[in-house]
């Protein structure tokens, strides 16, 4: 989630109020209501002059929406090894395009079977060579790698 600036204190409880009325914001349970909350949300971001309250609506449903779609559409965990298949995939490379990061074949064949561990370096390389967080490499990459990586 990215972190939103503090917006400022509400200034017209009224408006709040109105607001609050009109989205009836509450636990998403629903394919309709999560698209119901978007279409608010979209509506928000695309208004220039946002006032605090719309503002507070705003985070509230993009707290709502995210809880709703990382329990709905998460994706399951990658190992470091799914990480480095899916940039290779989709950069188009082979085992052998890696050994500038490896050493030698046979250590990437090692490292992508599981037979042996990544290195920090090996972390240090992947991460500058594909253009992304050395995070994706540890285990726990359950995010979107769908973004078009650079290859060298």
């Amino acid at each position: 989630m990215e972190e939103m600036t503090h917006p400022a204190e509400i200034e017209n409880k009224r408006e709040y109020t109105k607001l609050l009325v009109e989205v009836l914001p509450h636990v998403i349970h629903t394919e309709e209501e999560n698209e119901r909350y978007t279409a608010v949300l979209e509506r928000l971001l695309a208004k220039r002059n946002r006032t605090a309250e719309e503002t507070r609506i705003l985070e509230l449903l993009t707290l709502l929406i995210e809880d709703f779609e990382e329990k709905n559409y998460s994706l399951p965990k990658a190992t470091p090894c799914d990480v480095v298949r899916h940039l290779m995939e989709s950069n188009g490379l082979r085992q052998i395009d890696l050994i500038e990061v490896f050493g030698t074949e046979s250590i990437v064949s090692e490292v992508l079977n599981g037979k042996r561990a990544f290195a920090k370096s090996h972390i240090e390389k992947l991460s500058k060579r594909f253009n992304v967080s050395p995070e994706v490499f540890f285990g726990s990459a359950s995010k979107s790698l769908t973004r078009k990586v650079n290859h060298r």
